[in-house]
């Protein structure tokens, strides 16, 4: 059996279209929108509304934690589109509904995806074809292995689209129980894999998914979220912590085999 992994897709279609290529599933564990690429200013539906020099600014202002600033900006700039007339919430589902049409076409049959933290869930049902099946605090067995999947982010000051709170989250990763490999987006509460050393910040991992692993002990758990991590991969007990690698910057699969 031969599975490939991907997670932070940022729409890269491209790669994602060649990302199933020779492996008996492709596995996504979410933020499939790029909204804003921290690397490349110019790309994402921000700079395409209000250019690179805003989101130059907006990058600036994220990285030294002064979200207050960057929410302000974020604020002023809304409010100059808003007075033109044009809505801001249809003016960001038309641009991520162009992004997902590129992107689930691109995935390859069959496909088993979950939601990041910037992804919109209630869009992907119109999206999702027959071969793609998305899962949320739901397991599915391929191989004779248990694959559990939890979707979506913690609250930040960021505010990105699928945040839910701790509680929510850990009800997901209880209704998993036990499983031979859990893919989440986000990553377990460890701070090596937490720090993102470009954007100099801890992302939030979480804790309730840390105490499964602690717990249940699943082969492996596989998520993405923290481009950039301090380390890629920890073990824990007898479990394998990965991060499956930010996709729209490698344009490369994990791979599992067995």
């Amino acid at each position: 059996m031969r599975v490939h992994v991907v997670s932070d897709v940022h729409g890269n279609s491209r790669d994602l279209a060649a990302a199933g290529t020779g492996a008996d599933a492709l596995l996504c564990l979410g933020d499939l929108v790029l909204f804003l690429d921290y690397a490349d200013h110019s790309r994402g539906i921000f700079p395409d509304l209000f250019g690179v020099e805003m989101a130059d600014a907006l990058v600036e202002l994220r990285t030294a934690r002064r979200f207050e600033e960057a929410r302000a900006l974020g604020r002023r700039l809304w409010g100059e589109l808003d007075r033109t007339g044009v809505s801001r919430e249809s003016v960001i589902e038309g641009a991520v509904r162009k992004q997902y049409a590129e992107l689930f076409a691109a995935f390859p049959t069959p496909t088993y995806a979950t939601y990041g933290n910037v992804d919109i869930p209630r869009l992907w049902p119109e999206y999702a074809a027959s071969g793609t099946t998305v899962l949320d605090g739901q397991r599915v067995e391929l191989g004779g292995r248990v694959f559990g999947f939890v979707g979506g982010g913690l609250t930040t000051p960021m505010r990105t689209p699928y945040e839910i709170s701790d509680e929510e989250y850990a009800a997901k990763i209880e209704a998993v129980g036990e499983v031979d490999v859990l893919c989440t987006h986000i990553p377990p509460d460890v701070p090596e894999l937490c720090y993102d050393t470009v954007a100099r910040r801890f992302e939030r991992g979480s804790a309730a998914l840390l105490h499964a692993i602690r717990t249940t002990r699943p082969r492996y758990a596989l998520f993405g979220h923290v481009h950039q991590p301090l380390a890629r991969r920890v073990r824990i007990d007898g479990t394998e912590c990965i991060n499956v690698g930010h996709f729209n910057a490698t344009g490369t699969p994990y791979v599992m085999e067995w």
